[in-house]
């Protein structure tokens, strides 16, 4: 019958749109099926492939065996307080911040704060301001609640472009969205450029007469290499909120579990936060899984071991640059995103698909010229590629 699919015609641009990654994983699986698992190097999803710790691993199994009354019944929006106060404690220790567990709302991972945080503040028609590369989904996540995302350059090493930024803004912006360690390049944000863009924002604030807001996504903050360190942005700017998750730093990707961090400076506080609450419930993720946040509580400090990933990533970067590839070194986070030699990305990604190695085009991150290679791999599948790393570049 000749009738209209279901699928919107949206819906339908989008998925050819944020197919990349997509795509690399099922060719992926077809590679693996023909060549088999051992030949096939899949550098193409951060999917982090250490355990949790063994500490954590415990507390799970306990949370789990607690069948006190009431253990499985409905929570606050926000959370569990426990948890709340927990993070709130070590954003204190860690930033030299001042916060309560009032100010936290626990969230469906950093996806979930992130679409709580943005249906908060965004009126129909308003514009997100984004740096790029970033990651994928950002540009949905905005679409979800009515608005759009502006795309803004950054510099060649990939730190921010204050003056670009500036002038994205308009009287439509409802806020900036940063990632650092940055997902794709691996990129910290410095202080000096952090108290810039927050000055710049207070001013801009004022000129188009509406409060700006900051949000960073940081799911990444506890992986980060050499004594390198993340400002934080609560301390630098009032009206901020960080959006984060327990996925890469304690390894739990598949648990859904993170927070909103709202800085009690923020302009209308007692609204912003009931408004985070409320998008929570009205979103239908109602509140974030309780067994899982019952089991952080006590170890939000038992991060996996980050020097496994240096030495991965120092690995890989080793060998690329003395390949001849031009990649700038991460100081964070479990990515590479080297330069491409030819400079079409997607031709030299399916020329690295041919010695089957599988990493993902940085136009799918808004980074076209560059591609991602995710190192949360075993270091079986980082020393077996090093050969077709090689041969690419060198038949060039």
């Amino acid at each position: 019958e000749d009738l209209e699919r279901p699928v919107s015609g949206k819906i339908a641009e989008f998925m050819e749109r944020s197919s990349w990654i997509r795509k690399m994983f099922e060719e992926g699986a077809r590679l693996k099926q023909q060549f088999g698992p051992q030949n096939v190097f899949d550098f193409s999803l951060g999917n982090p492939n250490l355990e949790p710790s063994s500490k954590l691993k415990a507390a799970i199994g306990a949370a789990a065996g607690d069948h006190a009354p009431g253990v499985h019944g409905y929570m606050p929006n926000a959370g569990l307080l426990e948890t709340r106060n927990a993070i709130a404690r070590k954003i204190g220790q860690d930033e030299d911040f001042a916060i309560d567990g009032s100010n936290i709302v626990m969230t469906v991972g950093a996806g979930g704060a992130l679409n709580v945080a943005l249906k908060t503040l965004i009126n129909p028609g308003d514009e997100i301001v984004i740096p790029k590369p970033f990651f994928v989904e950002y540009v949905f996540y905005c679409d979800n609640h009515g608005g759009s995302a502006v795309l803004v350059p950054t510099k060649p090493d990939f730190s921010l472009d204050i003056s670009a930024i500036e002038a994205a803004i308009s009287d439509k912006t409802a806020a900036v969205l940063i990632n650092s360690p940055n997902n794709p390049t691996g990129r910290i944000y410095p202080a000096d450029q952090i108290n810039d863009l927050a000055q710049m924002l207070r001013a801009k604030s004022k000129e188009v007469g509406r409060t700006i807001v900051l949000i960073s996504d940081e799911p990444y903050r506890g992986i980060i290499y050499d004594g390198a360190s993340v400002p934080s942005i609560l301390k630098s700017y009032e009206n901020s909120l960080v959006v984060t998750s327990f996925s890469k730093d304690l390894s739990i990707p598949g648990e859904r579990l993170g927070y909103i961090a709202m800085n009690p400076g923020m302009q209308d506080a007692e609204n912003t936060l009931a408004g985070l609450v409320l998008c929570n419930r009205i979103l239908g993720f109602v509140n974030a899984p309780s067994l899982i946040q019952r089991a952080v509580a006590n170890h939000l400090t038992d991060l996996v071991d980050v020097s496994i990933y240096k030495r991965r990533r120092d690995r890989l970067f080793n060998a690329l640059t003395g390949f001849g590839y031009d990649v700038i070194k991460p100081e964070g986070a479990f990515y590479l995103f080297p330069k491409s030699p030819l400079e079409d990305d997607v031709a030299f990604v399916a020329r690295l698909r041919e010695k089957l190695i599988l990493t993902v085009p940085g136009v799918g991150f808004g980074g076209p010229g560059f591609f991602r290679i995710a190192y949360c791999v075993s270091d079986e599948t980082i020393e077996g590629s090093l050969k077709g790393f090689e041969e690419a570049i060198r038949e060039l």
